[in-house]
């Protein structure tokens, strides 16, 4: 892994970088590209999805990238129309394919989807994946503590991860504090508020930007290193990647991250899990 990013170890043993690089609303045409810019500038971990349309793109410039796969970390997931016992094992399949990957780090069902009620059964279908090894460590993303607790009760492995949208303005306090009480990490995803809350202009984010001499964005993703979180902030341009991943040297202070912290206003910026289906 670079050795700049810190790595968090999960309850199946693996390890992730905390910091990694997300595709999310990345054209196709445009993702081998984004990709490889990542990569030349320090990111091993990428996060994808099925229904983000550029796995191919992502597996392409994982593949020009001659880096060894032992350094990579990349996560897919499996889309809602998808879920099932079959139909996430070859929705997995296909994933892998179009990655030109034999194995992915981790698999994640993308949403509950509690109206389909189908997300129990998926997960014992990820389950398998993990068994064959073709997927290191398996999780969920999106996921409240009703849909995590049903999974503890009706299933045998505990999910290593759960993206769910969070950013200083919306920590999801109840989700976290069940993930920490069940050995879950947590991913942030929306981690600088998809520019839909305006993080940037709170006075806590700009004086401590000042106070370190980096930019707002800088701060807030110091601040999800600090709490713990894992997170993967997406751009486009590779001046704004370089940005986002030169914030290994400095630290907030207690009361600075305290102070960020104080900014919750269960501010969700996208839909709410429940109606996602």
């Amino acid at each position: 892994m670079t050795k700049s990013v810190p790595t968090i170890t999960l309850n199946d043993g693996h390890t992730i970088p905390q910091l990694g690089f997300g595709v999310f609303k990345v054209e196709p045409d445009e993702t081998t590209r984004i990709v490889a810019d990542a990569l030349s500038v320090g990111y091993r971990h990428i996060d994808t999805a099925a229904v983000y349309g550029n796995e191919e793109g992502v597996g392409k410039a994982l593949a020009s990238s001659h880096i060894d796969r032992s350094e990579l970390f990349i996560t897919t997931k499996l889309w809602n129309d998808r879920q099932g016992t079959q139909s996430a094992f070859d929705a997995f399949e296909e994933s892998l394919e179009k990655l030109g990957l034999d194995y992915v780090d981790l698999y994640l069902i993308h949403w509950p989807a509690p109206a389909n009620d189908k997300f129990v059964e998926s997960w014992r279908a990820l389950e398998k994946i993990q068994e064959s090894g073709r997927a290191r460590s398996i999780g969920v993303s999106n996921f409240l503590v009703p849909h995590l607790d049903r999974l503890l009760h009706e299933t045998s492995i505990v999910p290593a991860i759960n993206q769910i949208e969070l950013h200083p303005a919306h920590q999801q306090p109840e989700v976290t504090a069940f993930a920490r009480e069940n050995g879950i990490k947590i991913e942030a995803w929306g981690p600088l508020g998809q520019g839909k809350y305006p993080l940037f202009e709170e006075q806590v984010v700009a004086d401590a930007a000042d106070a370190h001499g980096k930019s707002p964005a800088q701060v807030v993703i110091r601040w999800h290193l600090q709490v713990g979180n894992i997170l993967f902030p997406k751009s486009n341009r590779v001046e704004r990647m370089t940005e986002n991943f030169n914030v290994f040297d400095f630290e907030l202070t207690h009361t600075e991250v305290a102070m960020i912290s104080a900014l919750e206003r269960a501010g969700r910026v996208s839909a709410h899990p429940n109606e996602v289906n």
